[in-house]
């Protein structure tokens, strides 16, 4: 997963968190490759070592016991370290280490070696921290004994010494801690991103089974309403040729219709879940009444309007468009109250059929009440396993508004 807040701005983050909020081909030797970002911090710091170094070889020439030879050795030695700084990214436990054992001999070295410790501060444990800065503090006491400061008393020189030990430390774990913050932060995004794809694909799921469920019980009907009618002709032999004809195309079309509703179930069952609802469900004959019964609970409905033959709708179609029609009343009861609610409802034999139900933008605050948007993608599961297709979003006035489109052959 990608962080968008940082899209285009992997310069500005550390090469480490780059590496893992942008995972890309490993390096030889699994170093992440630095960012713009690191090369400025490692020639800051650098820079800061150098100048620390100055100011030290400075004051070298006020150590009346210092002879110029150990002044050169103390200015290379402190030359090296500044140029080991470089090194901090791969070592920096290692380079800490080999700092606080060269701070007695060189006073110039001094920049590099809060730079080591500040390194380890950011990249390291608090463990880690607190031996290298316990061993520099105690090293420290030991140069101090060893070379005074010119001009300052021992312990003067060993407070200061330790207040900027402290805030080198304190500078490193707090750009630390931001950036293990990031990481968490990304985390956090990740399994929230991961929960919610499980929690659509459950509904998605929930869905197909309870239309399979519905499926099966519609194709149950279908075969008893035809073995019903067979009974009959094997029971009345003298019907009439009239009878017999009528009984016998009943016994077609309700073998057609369930040879349709089985093609749906296994349709369903290959998908990667299985899908639909549970009973025998009414179908857009039914629409009427859905509206009069949603009036009667007190919803301000208006039906516009009609299909050019809802008798010819395929019964699949019309269940589908059923339910859409009864899950965006449900949610605009519970959502937008008091609002006026239209049902639109068009469409002919090789058209398709168009169903749209929109509410007006409610009035005043409405209460708070539950829902996870499930029942929203169980109609858009429904409506693509029917063929067709469902929108649904805010309209430009600040209402709601459910579209779907099914076909109609």
């Amino acid at each position: 997963m990608t962080s968008p807040a940082y899209a285009g701005r992997r310069w500005a983050l550390p090469a480490a968190v780059v590496e893992d909020l942008y995972p890309g081909p490993a390096r030889p030797g699994g170093r992440p490759r630095r960012t713009a970002r690191d090369w400025i911090v490692d020639f800051t710091c650098f820079l800061v070592a150098v100048v620390i170094g100055l100011l030290a070889a400075d004051t070298l020439d006020q150590e009346a016991d210092l002879s110029p030879p150990l002044a050169v050795v103390d200015q290379l030695t402190g030359a090296l370290a500044c140029a080991a700084v470089w090194l901090r990214r791969r070592w920096p436990v290692g380079l800490a280490v080999v700092m606080v054992a060269v701070t007695p001999l060189s006073a110039t070295a001094g920049g590099a070696a809060l730079v080591s410790l500040f390194t380890v501060a950011v990249h390291r444990p608090f463990r880690y921290v607190a031996w290298v800065g316990g061993a520099g503090l105690l090293v420290q006491l030991l140069y101090y004994w060893m070379r005074p400061e010119p001009g300052l008393p021992f312990l003067a020189s060993v407070v200061i010494s330790a207040l900027l030990t402290v805030a080198v430390v304190g500078w490193g774990m707090l750009a630390r801690s931001k950036r293990l913050l990031l990481l968490s932060l990304r985390d956090r995004a990740r399994r929230a991103e991961t929960e919610a794809r499980l929690r659509a694909e459950q509904a998605q799921r929930l869905a197909r089974e309870a239309i399979a469920r519905e499926m099966h019980d519609v194709l149950a009907h279908r075969l008893t309403l035809l073995s019903v009618h067979a009974g009959a002709l094997e029971f009345r032999p003298d019907a009439s040729r009239e009878e017999i004809a009528r009984a016998a195309g009943v016994i077609r079309e309700s073998a057609h219709e369930a040879l349709q509703d089985l093609r749906e179930i296994i349709g369903v069952l290959r998908a990667a879940e299985p899908d639909d609802a549970g009973r025998p469900q009414p179908t857009l004959a039914g629409l009427d009444a859905l509206v009069a019964e949603s009036r009667e609970a007190g919803m301000n409905v208006v039906l516009t309007g009609r299909a050019a033959d809802p008798a010819a709708v395929p019964a699949s179609v019309g269940r589908t468009a059923y339910r859409i029609a009864q899950e965006a009343l449900t949610n605009a009861r519970k959502h937008a109250p008091g609002t006026e609610v239209t049902v639109s409802v068009t469409g002919a034999p090789g058209d398709g059929l168009a169903l749209s139900v929109r509410n007006a933008p409610p009035a005043g605050e409405v209460p708070h009440v539950p829902g996870s948007g499930q029942g929203l993608i169980g109609l858009t599961e429904r409506a693509s396993l029917a063929g067709g297709t469902l929108e649904h979003g805010p309209t430009a006035a600040g209402g709601f508004e459910v579209r779907a489109r099914l076909p109609w052959s």
